[in-house]
């Protein structure tokens, strides 16, 4: 048994704030004197901060998209090191191995992997498995490819939209279903520049509002416990906060979750054409339970946007910097690829990144509204502890505000916002919050019985240097991190949902494979076996 003597420990899941001891036995959290035993091993953490092992709802650490990244911008860490980021200048930074070792030294323990092409699952699930110490989940993306389109084209009953997700969970061992710009990149293969939640898909005769509901009801149906994960339509256009709550509202009350929110927040108002959009966000996200958000936020400096919403990303082609792009059409949603630079003093980017604070800052419950970057997207998620003092320190905004232009501030609430999260309330965006919308029953808090994934810091006024490198990490019990260096190597496991399905749907998608593909589909399936190591997946349970 090991104990941690004396820290301050910051549980918000089960309301503790308060100095005292917490034991570690057989790899979870145990009572004081469990099974009449003392401890082994004590760590004397007296005066530092005790909180659950961080997790990431939202970041594009594997798969085609991000070997796609790499592979047309390697030299994206030596850039973000020139810039100020906290990662080594190496093309070796940006790979699988790196992602976790990094995510370990800030004291992250389980990070989900947002966006998964059912029919590359076993290339992101492999690249997965190549990721240390941190465990990880991916999403399956639905809701442009032919088949679901077909099947609601068709007038298909919900039973075998339901049967045709669970399968697609199976498929790929992912856990959960994400529809992005749902119908949009369907249509750009029909020449649309942009789409609406309530256009048509040319051919189909479908609306995206129809797809996200289709998708929401069998994701509900089936009990999975993380909602439909949606990525809205159009994404960083002035006015776009209209869609996010047009589509909020149509959700009608089952659960929804909404990616990179930041990127829906904004305005038509001000003399450019573009204001925040936050106080209208968080007002819809504050009288609306059923929703949560993860943020997306933007922070100043060199990274590089992938996503599936290749409508977006070519519309977005010219922006690039470097100068250098790429686009992939397939079926469903495909992948797009374009490196950008946000600039302090660029008017559009300063309104971004105070929009992401403002949102987070603003919101009533914390427990809706969850820590990202939508990584990279927004930002690389080295820049995590930076946003984390912006969030605690008004005085650090204050310094970030004074480098925007003043034409910028003059469409923000940002200045006016004296609100400094407390520790308990970082704990819940970055741990209690995510956890608890995965499903993840058994991590992002200290309470007995759950899996003892710990981080340990000195509390620092700079925050910004308190959670860049923390100062114990256990994962599963094990050290693996000390004085912010990882000093154990250990490999972590992938969450996956397992819903059942008729096999009538199997018949069905062998048809459909074998007429346009002539291939049977159980060639995509991810093996069991894909990490070469024992008990690589994990089932979390369904709700019903």
């Amino acid at each position: 048994m090991i104990r941690l003597k004396g820290g301050r420990v910051i549980d918000p899941v089960h309301g503790r704030d308060a100095t005292g001891d917490v034991f570690i036995d057989n790899g979870r959290i145990a009572a004081a004197g469990a099974n009449g035993r003392k401890a082994d091993q004590t760590y004397d953490v007296t005066g530092k901060i005790v909180m659950a092992g961080a997790v990431d709802i939202h970041s594009h650490i594997g798969g085609s998209n991000v070997t796609m990244a790499r592979l047309l911008m390697p030299e994206l860490p030596a850039l973000a090191a020139k810039g100020g980021a906290t990662i080594a200048p190496t093309p070796a930074a940006w790979g699988a191995f790196a992602t976790g070792i990094r995510y370990a030294e800030m004291g992250y323990t389980t990070v989900i992997e947002p966006a998964m092409i059912p029919t590359h699952a076993i290339e992101a699930q492999l690249e997965l498995s190549r990721i240390p110490i941190i465990d990880v989940g991916g999403l399956a993306i639905l809701g442009n490819d032919d088949f679901t389109l077909g099947l609601l084209r068709d007038g298909a009953g919900k039973m075998a939209i339901e049967d045709y997700v669970a399968w697609t969970l199976a498929h790929t061992k992912c856990l959960w279903i994400k529809v992005i710009n749902a119908g949009g990149s369907a249509a750009f293969k029909f020449n649309a520049r942009s789409f609406g939640l309530d256009e048509m898909v040319p051919g189909y005769g479908v609306t995206s509002r129809a797809i996200v509901q289709a998708l929401q009801y069998a994701v509900t149906g089936l009990g999975v416990p993380h909602p439909l994960h949606v990525h809205c339509n159009n994404l960083g256009l002035a006015g776009n906060v209209d869609t996010a709550v047009a589509t909020i509202e149509a959700a009608e009350g089952l659960p929804i979750h909404f990616a990179h929110i930041q990127f829906y927040g904004y305005g038509s108002e001000g003399p450019d054409g573009l204001s925040s959009g936050a106080p209208r966000l968080i007002e819809a996200i504050n009288a609306h339970k059923n929703v949560s958000v993860d943020i997306g936020q933007v922070m100043f400096g060199q990274t590089i946007t992938l996503s599936g919403d290749i409508l977006r990303q070519f519309d977005g082609r010219g922006a690039a910097k470097p100068k250098k792009w790429m686009i992939d059409q397939g079926d469903g949603n495909g992948t797009g690829i374009v490196p950008y630079k946000y600039r302090a003093k660029n008017f559009v980017n300063a309104v971004q990144w105070a929009i992401g604070l403002e949102i987070m800052l603003l919101a009533e419950d914390l427990w809706q509204v969850l820590f990202s970057t939508d990584h990279p997207n927004g930002a690389l998620f080295v820049r995590y502890p930076e946003i984390v003092h912006l969030l605690m320190d008004r005085d650090e905004r204050a310094r970030w505000l004074e480098q925007v232009p003043e034409a910028s501030r003059q469409v923000l609430n940002l200045p006016g916002i004296t609100r400094e999260l407390t520790l308990s309330e970082v704990a819940i965006i970055t741990r209690g919050g995510p956890a608890r919308l995965l499903g993840l029953t058994d991590r992002g808090h200290l309470g007995t019985g759950a899996v003892a994934d710990m981080s340990v810091y000195s509390e620092q006024a700079d925050k910004t240097a308190m959670f860049a490198h923390a100062d114990l990490v256990f994962k599963d019990g094990e050290l693996v991190v000390r004085d912010g260096e990882v000093v154990n190597v250990t490999w972590g496991r992938a969450f996956q949902v397992a819903p059942g399905f008729d096999a009538a749907i199997e018949r069905r998608l062998d048809r459909f494979y074998d007429r346009y593909y002539d291939l049977n589909p159980s060639i995509f399936d991810v093996p069991a076996d894909i990490a070469g190591r024992p008990e690589r997946f994990a089932t979390v349970p369904c709700l019903t």
